[in-house]
Parts: C-alpha cells; structure tokens; sequence
C-alpha cells in the first residue's frame, strides 16, 4: 500500500500538482534527493526527431513489388502476330500487283492456258502481261505482237494493244499489233474492235485490218491463223515489214542493201524453210542474197 501511495506522490509532485504543504512534506522524505537526480536526467532526455523523408525512402524500399506489365510491342505473341500480319499484308500486295508474263522469243512459239482455261499461242517475238489474281473479275491482258486466242465459252475477254482493244465473248480470233498495223482475224463468235475513234464488230470468217488511215475488211476462209501450222499470209504488205516477220520467226538478222521499195506483197511464205520463204521475197522484189553466213543474210538490189 506505502508503494502505491509513493507512486502516487511521486505522479503529483512530477506534475507539480502538490499543495504547498504536500510539497514540504514530500520534500522531507528520504527519496527526494533521489527523485531530484530522476528529473533532471530526464529533463535532459530528447525524443528523436520524425524523420518523414527517412520514413518514405524506408516504405519504398520495403513495399511489394508493382506487378510487371509487358508492353504490346515486347510480348512475344504479339511479335508474332504483327509479323504474320505484316507478311499476308505483303503477300495481298504481290498478288494484287504483280504481273504474269509469257514471251515468245524469236524462233519460237508458246502455249499457254489463262485461269479460265482460255487458250493461248503467242507468235515469234510476242509478249502477254495479266494478272491471274481475280481473274474472273479482270479478264484483261496486254499484247505486244501477234497470239491467237481461244476464249472458253461465256467468258467476257479483253486484249489491249498499243494500237487498238479487242473485246470479246466467248470466241477464237487473231490479233496483231506490230508497229502501226493492226490486224485482228475472227474464227468463231464475234468481236467488238476499237481503234483510234472507230469501232468494229466482225464475225466469224471476217478480218479487219487499220493502219494509220487505212481500213480493210475482207473474209477468210481458214480455220485458226496459219502461222499457228508454220506459214505466213501478208495482205498488202512492204517488203520491209515482210522482212522484219521474216527475222522474227527464224531468229536471224537481214540486212536491206537496196532502193526503196513500194511494191507491196500478198501471199504466204513457210516458217520453217528459210531459203523458200527467200527465194519468194527475192523473186517478187528483183533481189538477191549477197551474203548468207550462219544468221546474218543481205539482201540486194538484183
């Protein structure tokens, strides 16, 4: 009991809540000198300051770890996809921009099947362009030469050339673009012709041929273009245009050593015997061959 009411003294007087005469009293007992040392070495004691920096480096350091986040373009799949996106990008690109090309080189024929199954013979020194993607809504193709066309039935077609456009449905004809002349021939069906202004639609068994002013229309009786059975038939032609089919389907070169020449030749001369088909042109020009060494052959006056 003495202990508690000590303690209690002790609280009073710490606080400074005695009355004057507790305080005499208290002052009396044994332990105040004691007490006196206690508060004055507390006095002295200081409470640290609240370091809040400290605090905060403290809470940063020690807190979870913020769940890590992968961006789009660093994940793995996502590179992946991107790439397959980037490559069918490419692929649609190729598709729908490059060209098919077959060529015939001089000396030689090729054959050939469009997607649509439509048939195809380019002549000596002859090229097509065309696109194969969505073929059946871009029958279109470009021509540089002379082919024969064998379109499947139903189809719509077109030919551009750098002289004219032949548009068809369905049908088998002929076209030939060289230099000014154009040439197109119908074996079955019909087919509507654009040059320049003027357009023309023939039949079957019908040829038409522009060049530059001049138009001819005339009938045929053959069954396909008879350079596809190795022969050539000239309407009306100059001996240099003879000359230069000539160079094209035997793959040579011929030299001209002579005067102009305005005869023009009708007639046919063979692909695959050169010496006739010279022995013809000579004969109808007054010519003669000066030199004929391996592919090179002049032609003279006679």
């Amino acid at each position: 009991m003495k202990a508690i009411e000590e303690k209690y003294e002790l609280a009073k007087w710490l606080a400074g809540e005695m009355t004057e005469k507790e305080l005499q009293t208290f002052q009396n007992t044994a332990e105040y000198a004691t007490y006196v040392k206690i508060a004055e070495y507390s006095s002295q004691l200081k409470a640290p300051d609240f370091d809040t920096d400290l605090l905060y480096q403290s809470t940063i350091k020690h807190k979870k770890s913020a769940p890590k986040v992968i961006p789009f373009y660093q994940s793995k799949w996502m590179r992946v996809a991107a790439i397959f996106v980037v490559l069918l990008g490419l692929t649609l690109f190729f598709r729908t921009t490059i060209t098919s090309t077959e060529i015939a080189e001089n000396g030689k024929k090729t054959s050939f099947s469009l997607p649509d199954n439509s048939q195809i013979v380019l002549n000596s020194g002859s090229e097509i362009e065309y696109k194969q993607w969505n073929w059946d809504n871009n029958r279109k193709l470009n021509l540089q030469g002379e082919a024969y066309f064998k379109v499947a039935h139903g189809k719509k077609f077109q030919v551009n050339t750098n002289l004219g456009t032949v548009t068809v449905l369905g049908t088998q004809f002929n076209v030939k673009a060289r230099k000014n002349r154009f040439d197109v021939t119908c074996y079955e069906g019909r087919v509507k012709v654009n040059y320049n202004n003027k357009e023309v639609i023939i039949t079957k068994g019908t040829s038409v041929t522009f060049d530059n002013e001049y138009f001819d229309r005339k009938n045929i009786t053959a069954q396909k273009p008879e350079w596809t059975v190795n022969e050539i038939v000239f309407k009306k032609e100059k001996l240099q245009s003879i000359v230069d089919e000539l160079q094209r389907q035997y793959s040579c070169e011929i030299t001209l050593n002579c005067k102009e020449n305005t005869q023009l030749f009708s007639g046919t001369l063979p692909t695959d015997d050169i010496n006739t088909a010279l022995g013809v042109v000579c004969s109808i020009f007054h010519l003669k061959i000066s030199k004929f060494e391996s592919k090179k052959i002049i032609l003279v006056d006679f």
